[in-house]
C-alpha cells in the first residue's frame, strides 16, 4: 500500500478526533461506496479523481489518520482525495466548546475524548441523496438503492451530472428508488446545471442555520427529518434528528413511556447551537465499547 497522506487526528481547536467513533458516528457512514473493517479497525472506500477511481483505505496509527491506495495516484488526484477526507472528518470544524460545555456532564462527558463528529461524504450532493434513500423505507431498501447507485458510478458515488442524465427507468427498474427516482433527479439536475449550489451549504459566513434548513426543505424529499440529519453532517448541530427510530431510542433510554417531539428539545435546549448533537450521543454512546 502507498501512502497518499497522514492528518493529525486533531480538530481545528486542538482537540482529538476518535477515528472509530468518527466512522461509526452515523448508519449512513457505511453505506456504499463505503464499507468497514472491524479488525483490525479500516475505513474503505472508492473516489472518483477525473475519469479515475481510486480505492483508498483509512486507519488510525499513533493518533494520526494514514491514507493508503494500492497504487499512488497524481499529485493532483492525492490533493483532491485528502480534500475530500478532510471535509469528511471535518478537520477544520471547532468542537472545542462543546467539550468545555459538556466537560462536567454526567451524560456526555465521555464525548471529549474525540466523539462528536458525524462523518460526511466527500460532496453534500452525496449526503442529500443517502439521506433520501434512508427516507419511509427498511435499512435493507437503503443499502440496495445505495448500493445500485454506486454500482452506477463505477463503485464510487456518481456525481450530479452522472445522475442527471441517467434514464427514470433505471431508478425505477435497477435502483428500485419507488419515487424517490424522481427526486433525486430533479435535485441533480439543479446541481449540475450551477441553479443549485449544495456545497455553499457549508460556509457559515454565507448561510445561517435558518437560511439552510429552508433551503434543504425546499428540496424534494427532503422533510424536516432530511433537513435536519443534512444539517448536522453540514456541522449545523442545533436541529435534534427525531425519526421513527431516535424518539423509541430516546423514551427507552430516558425511562420513559412517552413523550412528545416538543418534551425531547426542551430536555437538551440547554447545549444550545449543539442541542441535536448533543441528542445524537446520547442516544449512540452503546454503539461502541468505552
Amino acid at each position: 500500500m502507498r501512502t497518499i497522506c497522514e492528518l493529525p487526528l486533531r480538530g481545528a481547536g486542538g482537540e482529538p478526533i476518535s477515528f472509530s467513533r468518527t466512522i461509526h458516528s452515523h448508519g449512513c457512514a457505511s453505506l456504499p461506496p463505503a464499507r468497514l473493517e472491524p479488525s483490525p479497525l479500516a475505513y474503505h472506500r472508492r473516489f472518483r479523481a477525473g475519469r479515475r477511481a481510486i480505492d483508498v483505505t483509512m486507519r488510525e496509527r499513533k493518533s494520526r489518520l494514514i491514507v493508503e491506495s494500492a497504487s499512488l495516484p497524481s499529485a493532483r488526484a492525492a490533493a483532491a482525495i485528502e480534500g475530500a477526507i478532510r471535509r469528511m472528518f471535518r478537520f477544520d470544524a471547532d468542537l472545542s466548546p462543546f467539550y468545555a460545555r459538556i466537560g462536567c456532564d454526567d451524560q456526555l462527558a465521555w464525548v471529549v475524548c474525540g466523539a462528536g463528529r458525524m462523518l460526511a461524504s466527500p460532496s453534500v450532493f452525496e449526503d442529500v441523496v443517502k439521506t433520501i434513500c434512508t427516507t419511509n423505507c427498511t435499512w435493507s431498501a437503503t443499502l440496495r438503492m445505495t448500493g445500485a447507485l454506486s454500482e452506477r458510478g463505477g463503485g464510487a458515488f456518481p456525481g450530479a451530472e452522472e445522475l442527471a442524465g441517467t434514464p427514470e427507468a433505471w431508478y425505477r427498474d435497477v435502483a428500485k428508488m419507488g419515487y424517490r427516482g424522481a427526486y433525486v433527479r430533479e435535485i441533480a439536475r439543479a446541481v449540475a446545471s450551477g441553479e443549485l449550489d449544495l456545497d455553499a451549504l457549508s460556509d457559515g459566513r454565507r448561510f445561517d442555520d435558518a437560511a439552510v434548513e429552508a433551503i434543504l426543505l425546499a428540496l424534494p424529499g427532503i422533510g424536516q427529518y432530511g433537513a435536519a440529519h443534512v444539517m448536522q453532517l453540514l456541522g449545523r448541530h442545533r436541529q435534534l434528528v427525531l425519526d421513527s427510530w431516535t424518539r423509541p431510542k430516546y423514551r427507552r433510554l430516558a425511562g420513559k413511556k412517552q413523550a412528545k417531539d416538543s418534551t425531547i428539545r426542551r430536555a437538551f435546549a440547554r447545549y444550545g447551537e449543539y442541542a441535536g448533537l448533543a441528542f445524537w450521543l446520547y442516544l449512540t454512546r452503546d454503539w461502541l465499547e468505552e
